[in-house]
């Protein structure tokens, strides 16, 4: 009985995680501009591969008999890199295609950039160059 109940519970998870992955990868696609196709991957797919990772671990705890913790620590690394990596792409989209100083967030630094300010350092980042990428 509770072989069946595992199996059952791993092909919802991997039927939840297909849909997941689906959604994302059309989103990336079909969305037409980055921001928005930003939103996708970091969420849906992400947790389209936690929903399979989680199949693994129910399969080999209530199948095999054995604990494995590799796939809890492969979705723990998703988990944590994924919105920073999300937040860094976009930063860096804001950055690049900006027309005007105005478009920019206020970054509450008086700069127009939110930096990294450390107070014992003398010389403090400054941006380089401000305008649209060379083509």
């Amino acid at each position: 009985m509770t072989q069946q109940i595992a199996e059952i519970a791993i092909s919802l998870l991997l039927v939840i995680a297909g849909i997941f992955g689906l959604s994302g990868s059309w989103g990336l696609i079909k969305l037409p501009r980055l921001m928005m196709r930003l939103h996708s991957p970091t969420t849906a797919t992400t947790l389209g591969v936690g929903c399979v990772l989680i199949a693994s671990v129910v399969r080999s705890w209530f199948l095999e008999g054995t604990q494995t913790w590799h796939e809890i620590l492969i979705m723990l690394f998703l988990v944590l890199t994924a919105p920073i990596t999300a937040n860094f792409i976009a930063k860096a989209h804001l950055h690049r295609h900006r027309e005007e100083e105005r478009d920019l967030p206020d970054s509450g630094t008086g700069r127009q950039w939110a930096t990294f300010e450390d107070e014992s350092l003398s010389v403090l980042p400054e941006m380089t160059k401000v305008g649209p990428p060379d083509r």
